[in-house]
């Protein structure tokens, strides 16, 4: 069965999250953006653990439906936890998903865990001990459970963080390594990044959205063709059966808020060779920068930019619908007309994925303006053109540059 999966986002007790982020809700729009299979979020909250309780049913395969208004949407209970602790004479801030298979399981697992933190502060709790104790601790409650370190590039929180990570998955999980069977890349790397890195082949690299809001939901994603159940969703990522990873969906890495280094406050993006000419400092303020995605693969990598492993799972570079209407428009994202001209398109093409990723231009050309239509044929081509993410600040894609480049030439034009 072909599916499209999203197992990481959190729920509206998260931080810095939207208070519409609850299982509903995300059904409803998982269904629109042509999600089949989506990640609870932070089921170590006890109260939005409370809610899953009354408000999921077990499918009777590992995964969950809504128990009222089903959308066709399956849930895995999944969520995500921060271990902050000190190894090696070095501050680590590392962050891990946790599948798993049951509400009992997940019981388990809130209750040894409320005795190690306070479970109820945030969707995502922050705990004192190591990543390699989470791991044990983990699985002793149940080897159906499957731990995936998160955003595994992100220079503060990560396992390969320049600024509180590790150079290793063993350096980081020791003797648990072996239970390690896969990473999430993270917005600001994609596979192909990854692939630099001989010492992950042995892994199964993921994409999720890490959504804090419904919308955001899917701009990563995972393609499977297996079972729709838990156990042969943990077998894939596993890589019992790779065959059944059909491709992961990506953003343009340069689009990631830490792509590139740089000093958001002096406006500095610095590519890693700029960063290594400046002795890692930022020209304006003398501060150290922030050193990104990019120069932190460079520094790990032991093969050349371009390299591709056998059996490598393929990557689909994609920039969410609302954002290429939002061009194809000449407005901003959030705005009625571009959420009327969402909801127009959904309706017509039936999901964003199925209009980003499978309809033909024929079949598009029937309900979709030809400027939006040019939008996502280019997009499809990879004829993008963007200015870097960096130091927390998203990268700044377009789909027309000619034109941002032929206004910006009559705006000097007239100023002279």
């Amino acid at each position: 069965m072909r599916f499209i999966a999203d197992f990481h986002l959190h729920s509206k007790y998260s931080r810095a999250t939207s208070k519409d982020m609850e299982v509903e809700t995300l059904a409803r729009w998982a269904k629109k953006k042509g999600i089949l299979l989506l990640g609870t979020g932070d089921f170590t909250h006890p109260t939005f653990f409370a809610e899953l309780q009354s408000k999921l049913i077990p499918s009777g395969n590992g995964l969950f439906q809504l128990r009222k208004g089903d959308e066709g949407v399956r849930f895995i209970l999944a969520t995500e936890v921060s271990n902050i602790y000190s190894q090696g004479g070095k501050g680590r801030r590392i962050h891990n998903l946790i599948f798993a298979p049951s509400f009992e399981v997940v019981v388990k697992i809130n209750t040894k865990l409320s005795s190690l933190g306070k479970l109820s502060s945030d969707g995502r709790p922050i705990f004192g001990f190591t990543a390699k104790e989470l791991v044990k601790m983990i699985l002793d409650i149940s080897g159906d459970c499957l731990i995936i370190p998160a955003h595994a590039w992100t220079p503060w929180f990560s396992i390969f963080g320049a600024n509180s990570g590790f150079d290793s998955i063993e350096e980081c999980f020791g003797e648990m390594s072996p239970h390690i069977y896969a990473i999430e890349t993270g917005l600001s790397s994609d596979p192909e990044m990854n692939w630099r890195l001989s010492a992950l082949d042995r892994i199964t690299l993921i994409s999720n959205s890490d959504a804090h809001s419904p919308n955001r939901l899917g701009r990563e994603a995972n393609g499977f063709d297996c079972e729709l159940n838990y156990q042969d969703v943990v077998d894939v990522l596993r890589k019992k059966d790779s065959r059944k990873f059909l491709f992961t969906i990506e953003f343009f890495p340069e689009e990631g808020k830490y792509h590139y280094d740089g000093h958001r406050q002096c406006g500095v993006i610095f590519s890693p060779e700029e960063t290594k000419a400046h002795q890692y400092l930022c020209p304006g303020c003398q501060k150290k920068l922030t050193v990104g995605v990019m120069h932190r693969v460079s520094e790990l990598s032991d093969r050349q930019e371009g390299f591709i492993p056998r059996h490598a799972i393929p990557s689909i570079h994609l920039i969410p619908l609302e954002e290429v209407i939002a061009e194809g428009l000449g407005v901003k994202v959030g705005t009625k007309a571009v959420d009327a001209e969402y909801d127009r398109l959904i309706e017509r093409g039936g999901s964003e994925f199925h209009i980003l990723l499978d309809a033909t231009p024929d079949e598009l050309a029937s309900f979709v303006p030809p400027r939006i239509l040019e939008g996502i044929i280019r997009m499809r081509q990879g004829k993008v053109s963007i200015v870097p993410g960096h130091d927390g600040v998203y990268g700044k894609i377009n789909l027309f540059p000619e034109e941002k480049e032929e206004s910006e030439s009559k705006g000097q034009m007239r100023l002279f």
